[in-house]
């Protein structure tokens, strides 16, 4: 009898499926792997978002790595992600945060009617030169965090949550890694 997909949906590990459902950890695995293609074959369905979006990077790895945080530590893992306000979120492990890298995440996930919201990164330049119009920025290093509708509060909310959630599997498989390398929504 396969596990129940709401132990999936409850967050639990597959070592803890595999105990309540009596089936190998490997074959649990075998199935959140599945599910999880699945998941990012509608999401990626569902894209190019339109309307008001917000767009953020992030690095997940451990907390610190000889004092540096953020842009500045390595060994951390980028990752991209676009939301769409009041519904989803886009997210893809990317190599840098360059403008070239970031601006092609960009184009065939974003509507250009779109409304963008960034922060003063230099990665988002060029945005209007692309077509994006109607592209907001608030600047971080000014103390600015929110101007009437421009803010990404939403996209880093987000960030927080994934990291809090993320802790608990302490580290991933390379057998995930190499999903999570391909483009998904959450």
């Amino acid at each position: 009898m396969p596990p129940n997909p709401a132990l999936f949906a409850l967050d639990l590990t597959a070592s803890d499926t595999a105990r309540l459902t009596g089936i190998s950890t490997r074959s649990v695995n075998n199935l959140f792997l599945k599910l999880r293609c699945r998941m990012a074959a509608e999401c990626e369905r569902q894209t190019p978002f339109a309307g008001v979006v917000e767009l953020d990077e992030s690095y997940f790895g451990s907390k610190r790595i000889r004092g540096k945080r953020g842009r500045g530590a390595g060994g951390k893992t980028i990752v991209f992600g676009i939301l769409k306000r009041d519904d989803k979120v886009y997210t893809e492990i990317v190599p840098d945060t360059s403008k070239a890298t970031l601006q092609q995440v960009i184009r065939g996930r974003v509507a250009v009617e779109s409304v963008i919201n960034t922060d003063g990164w230099r990665g988002y330049h060029g945005l209007v030169d692309m077509g994006y119009e109607k592209h907001f920025r608030v600047h971080h290093g000014a103390d600015e965090f929110a101007r009437g509708a421009q803010y990404i509060n939403g996209i880093e909310s987000f960030w927080g949550y994934a990291k809090n959630r993320l802790v608990k599997f302490n580290s991933v498989s390379k057998q995930t890694e190499t999903f999570a390398k391909k483009p998904k929504l959450l």
